[in-house]
């Protein structure tokens, strides 16, 4: 099976899995808008590697194996997110490239760009160079400011006074 369908399906099983409760085949289907037969079968192969517990008709629930897998998968999706929405994509788009991109980031970067989110996340109000890139992207005009000299700034400007 394709590591990429073992994340989606066990970070899905996690997000569905409230309380411990078993998800069953709709509720998977449903989500993802699949035939509840596919499920199954991929639901069988997933019990089979040990990443869930699976009985039909009574549901699937996460083993430790992939409760782990679906957590560090999660947690590089909420950080991609992060970064996306950082650089301003909008919330739906970021939702859905941070999908695709967590499953082919190398872990090195994954690291750095975690450090580089809670980095930003530090910042009161965000750091000024943000303001600067955003500035950037919607004029293409690359701006010089400083803390000392704001009043050449377009962005900082009225902020100083």
């Amino acid at each position: 099976m394709r590591k990429r369908t073992i994340e989606d399906y066990v970070e899905l099983l996690y997000d569905l899995q409230k309380n411990k409760k078993p998800v069953h085949t709709n509720d998977i289907a449903s989500v993802l808008n699949i035939n509840p037969a596919s499920v199954t079968e991929i639901f069988q192969k997933l019990n089979n590697d040990g990443y869930i517990n699976y009985e039909k008709y009574g549901g699937a629930t996460l083993t430790q194996k992939g409760e782990k897998i679906a957590i560090a998968t999660k947690k590089k999706h909420d950080t991609l997110k992060k970064f996306l929405k950082i650089l301003g994509v909008d919330e739906k788009i970021a939702d859905m490239d941070a999908c695709k991109i967590e499953h082919v980031v190398d872990p090195m970067t994954m690291e750095k760009l975690t450090k580089f989110v809670e980095f930003v996340q530090r910042f009161k109000g965000g750091p000024r160079w943000l303001d600067h890139f955003k500035y950037f992207y919607e004029t293409g005009k690359y701006i010089e400011c400083t803390l000392i000299d704001t009043a050449k700034c377009p962005f900082h400007r009225h902020k100083s006074q």
